[in-house]
């Protein structure tokens, strides 16, 4: 994006919106080109919402539907960076043939590559065994194996032996490898030794941007109020702030918890709500959304997304450092195998786990499987990251994603979970594409879920989509009831083909507030079975409730990133 460029206007998105709309009505040209004719048969159009024609009108502050076109790294864009090769592991030490550990071998190509400023480490096809963990910490640098076919890492131990036992910052006897960490793991590398230096004195941390006490960061100038949906604030000191920096927006809550209120859309449901006791949830805040500045003009800095949230004075809104992050760093091409062992019981994962981001910002993976993991693909405090091409497969996963600790405008796209390869031992738990703790504007598109469900996991996270998939609805959600609401405002569901029909967390009418469920088939609630957070009108949204493949546009996320693309040509 061009530091110049601040935002779409209405008139140019209002006609690409047209455009599009009219092409899935007609079958006009629009529609021929994408493919907009009812499962792809000739002749049988789609049907356009009602929904997509407002928020073509309102995209930016939609009451149900989410801005969520910019999500993913580099603002979704549709090719990853190319690094140049600076390090091949076998020059290091690493053996393809699996006779040796080789993770001290890739990890010193990885630091390699981090001297030279960056660059590719090639992991040639083969098998290579890990007795550890690999860890990258320094931005721009991306392992690339020969494709997830051919490069197989085969890990042979849990995070619990290689760094130590994880407990809950929260008590009880639960691990938090059921959550975080991962056998790759992207986290900075200070981040990441003030985190693993604090699991082994049992100090049980703060997982995210501003540190173990969330105490790492200062601030660079506070922000007047502004609207949802804006590109551009107004600062008080703009002297700290340039093109390019990534800075956090950090809204405090209020004593009478407005900001929680607005997160669910307010309302007498949200004024109702006794927040107080709800000492998970309310741990969440501050919340911090990073975002990169696009422009800065005198004391108006513009954002190279729009603002998630209201800005008012009662949250003290500001913009802060944090820890340095991750950008620009990626995993492409590989297979991250676990020894086979049994499925633990809920909540006591060891930690075979697949790959994490981690204070994260524009980082990928691309053509990855993980396979026997405790849990697959994890964003911890990431950010504008993107997943694609990924796929679980194995004896059986906790968490095949997890989304959590305010994540924000990632994309997960071209998704597979496979159905699991022997049975779920007795006390284990199977959630799905999991998201919590305040995460919000997270993108999930063209999914194939052969088992699971839509873990919405507690934590109130609020603004999230989840478009074009297919799921065979066998998983259950989780959450402390100290975590408080399921959903927050503004989730929607669009074009979902449940294959055995069970509506829990896919049909959401009746549970999320501000919310919309459009193009799902005919569902029937059965096993877990909740009710809504919040009392009185949810002015939630249901449309084209009982078709499969119908609905136009087929994909929210594509056609939002299709309407932004089509402005941002047209404003040049």
């Amino acid at each position: 994006m061009s530091d110049r460029w601040e935002g779409p206007t209405r008139r140019a998105l209002l006609g690409s919106a047209t455009a599009v709309a009219a092409g899935a009505v007609t079958g006009g040209p629009a529609a021929a080109a994408t493919g907009d004719v009812a499962g792809g048969v000739p002749g049988v159009l789609g049907q356009v919402p009602a929904l997509w024609r407002e928020f073509t009108r309102t995209p930016f502050t939609h009451p149900q539907i989410p801005f969520i076109g910019r999500a993913g790294q580099r603002a979704g864009a549709a090719h990853f960076p190319s690094r140049p090769v600076v390090a091949d592991v076998r020059a290091y030490g690493a053996t393809a043939d699996g006779s040796a550990d080789s993770a001290p071998a890739i990890n010193r190509a990885v630091a390699a590559a981090a001297r030279a400023g960056g660059g590719t480490v090639l992991i040639p096809p083969g098998t290579y065994r890990l007795d550890g963990l690999i860890h990258v910490g320094h931005s721009n640098v991306v392992l690339r194996g020969a494709g997830s076919a051919r490069t197989k890492l085969y890990a042979t131990r849990s995070l619990t032996e290689l760094i130590g036992a994880y407990g809950s910052r929260y008590g009880g006897d639960k691990s938090s490898w059921s959550w975080a960490g991962g056998l790759i793991w992207f986290c900075p590398a200070d981040r990441f030794a003030t985190l693993t230096n604090a699991i082994r004195a049992k100090a049980w941390p703060f997982e995210g941007w501003t540190g173990n006490k969330r105490d790492e960061w200062e601030t660079l100038t506070k922000v007047e109020p502004a609207r949802r949906g804006s590109w551009t604030v107004t600062v008080a000191d703009p002297g700290r702030l340039r093109p390019g920096r990534l800075v956090l927006l950090r809204l405090a809550d209020d004593a009478g918890h407005t900001l929680l209120e607005h997160m669910a859309g307010g309302g007498p449901g949200t004024e109702a709500y006794h927040w107080d006791d709800k000492t998970k949830l309310t741990s969440y805040v501050p919340y911090e959304w990073p975002v990169r500045i696009a422009r800065v003009r005198g004391r108006k800095v513009t954002l190279e997304r729009p603002l998630p949230l209201d800005v008012r004075p009662e949250w003290d809104p500001r913009l802060t450092t944090h820890v340095e992050a991750l950008t620009g760093s990626g995993v492409e091409g590989l297979t991250l195998e676990a020894v086979e062992t049994p499925q633990a019981p809920h909540l006591l994962d060891r930690g075979l786990n697949g790959v994490t981001f981690q204070c994260a910002y524009d980082c990928w993976a691309d053509d990855i499987v993980v396979r026997h993991m405790d849990n697959g693909f994890g964003l911890v405090s990431a950010s504008a990251c993107t997943l694609r091409n990924t796929r679980v497969a194995g004896r059986g996963t906790h968490h095949p994603y997890f989304c959590r600790e305010g994540s924000h405008d990632n994309l997960v796209e071209d998704f597979v979970i496979e159905e699991r390869t022997t049975p779920a031992p007795a006390g284990t738990q199977l959630h799905g594409i999991n998201v919590e703790g305040l995460s919000s504007y997270n993108v999930w598109s063209r999914g194939d879920m052969r088992m699971g469900t839509f873990d919405t996991h507690r934590g109130m996270p609020f603004a999230n989509v989840r478009t074009d998939i297919t799921v065979t609805n066998n998983g259950r959600h989780g959450g402390d009831a100290v975590a408080g609401p399921l959903f927050g405002a503004r989730f929607t569901h669009w074009n979902i083909r449940v294959t055995n029909a069970r509506a829990g967390l896919m049909r959401i009418d009746g549970l999320a507030p501000y919310s919309a469920t459009v193009g799902i088939n005919e569902v029937t609630e059965f096993d877990q079975i909740d009710v809504p957070d919040f009392s009185g009108d949810l002015h939630s949204r249901l449309e084209l409730y009982g078709t499969s493949g119908t609905v136009r546009p087929r994909n929210l996320y594509e056609a939002q990133r299709e309407l932004e693309l089509g402005d941002r040509l047209s404003a040049r």
